[in-house]
C-alpha cells in the first residue's frame, strides 16, 4: 500500500516530464502566432490571431458540439470497421503465401489514390448519409492496420509454432494462443496510426456532401470567409484525433500489460 502511494506521484512526475516540453512548445508557437499577427497587422481573412480564433469559438460554441458528434461517430464507426477488415485480411495474408503475393501489390496500389478523389464516388454510390463517410474512415484505417499486423504474424516465431503444432493444436488454435497474442503489439501500433487519421478521413468525406460534420461546418466557413472559424474546426479535428489516439494507446496497456512491466519497473 505504501508502495503504491509513491508510485502515484512518481507517475505523475514521469508524465509532467514526458509531455510537459511539447505543452510548453505548443504555447509558445501561439504566442509568437499571436505576436506575429499583431506586429505585422496580418489581415484576418489571412492569418486570424489566436484571440480571434478564441472569439469565433465563443460565437460558434453552440453548433460545434452536433458536428464534432457527428464525425466523431463516423471516426468511430469507419475505426472499428477497418480494424475488423485489416486483421482479417492481415489472417488471410498470413495464411496464403499466394494470396500475399497477389493482393499485397494491390494493397500499396490502392493507397496511392487520394481520398478526395474517392469521396464524390462514395457519395454517388452511397448516398449523402453516414455511409460514405464511414467507408472513407475505414478505407484510411485498414491498411496501416493490416500490414502491421500481417507482418507481425508473418514473423511470428517459427519453433513455437511447431511446439504447439506438435502438441496436437490446429490451424486456429496456434492463431488463437501462439500467432494473434504475438502480434498484439503490432496490431496496436497500427491502430494508432489509423486512429491518429480517422477524424481527419471523416472530415474528407464530409466535404464532398453531408448534412452535419466539422466538414460541413469548415466548407460554409470557407464560404463566407471565416478563416477564424475555419481555425476552430481545425483545432477541435486536432484535439479529437490526439484523444482518440490516446484511447487507443491506453487500450493497449490494458491489452498488453506486460509490455508495459519492465518500463513501469525501471521507473521504480
Amino acid at each position: 500500500m505504501l508502495a503504491a502511494f509513491f508510485r502515484t506521484p512518481r507517475k505523475a512526475a514521469s508524465a509532467a516530464r514526458e509531455y510537459l516540453p511539447a505543452a510548453l512548445l505548443l504555447i509558445l508557437l501561439i504566442a509568437g502566432w499571436e505576436a506575429w499577427v499583431r506586429a505585422f497587422d496580418t489581415k484576418p481573412y489571412i492569418l486570424p490571431a489566436p484571440s480571434r480564433v478564441w472569439s469565433a469559438f465563443l460565437d460558434v460554441r453552440s453548433q460545434i458540439p452536433g458536428h464534432a458528434r457527428t464525425t466523431l461517430v463516423e471516426a468511430l464507426l469507419g475505426l472499428t470497421i477497418g480494424a475488423g477488415i485489416g486483421v482479417t485480411l492481415a489472417a488471410l495474408l498470413s495464411a496464403m503465401p499466394l494470396l500475399r503475393r497477389v493482393l499485397y501489390p494491390l494493397l500499396v496500389i490502392s493507397q496511392t489514390i487520394p481520398m478526395v478523389v474517392l469521396a464524390p464516388l462514395l457519395i454517388a454510390w452511397f448516398g449523402f448519409g453516414m455511409t460514405p463517410k464511414i467507408v472513407v474512415v475505414a478505407l484510411i484505417a485498414f491498411f496501416p492496420i493490416a500490414v502491421s499486423t500481417a507482418d507481425a504474424l508473418t514473423g511470428a516465431d517459427r519453433e513455437m509454432v511447431g511446439l504447439v503444432r506438435s502438441m496436437g493444436a490446429g490451424r486456429l488454435q496456434v492463431l488463437r494462443y501462439v500467432l494473434f497474442p504475438a502480434a498484439l503489439p503490432a496490431f496496436f501500433a497500427g491502430l494508432k496510426i489509423a486512429a491518429a487519421y480517422a477524424v481527419a478521413g471523416a472530415v474528407i468525406g464530409e466535404w464532398v456532401g453531408a448534412s452535419s460534420g466539422l466538414g460541413l461546418f469548415i466548407t460554409r466557413s470557407q464560404r463566407a470567409f471565416r478563416v477564424d472559424q475555419i481555425f476552430v474546426a481545425v483545432a477541435f479535428v486536432a484535439f479529437a484525433s490526439v484523444a482518440l489516439f490516446a484511447a487507443v494507446h491506453v487500450l493497449s496497456r490494458l491489452a498488453l500489460p506486460w509490455m508495459y512491466a519492465h518500463e513501469e519497473e525501471s521507473e521504480s
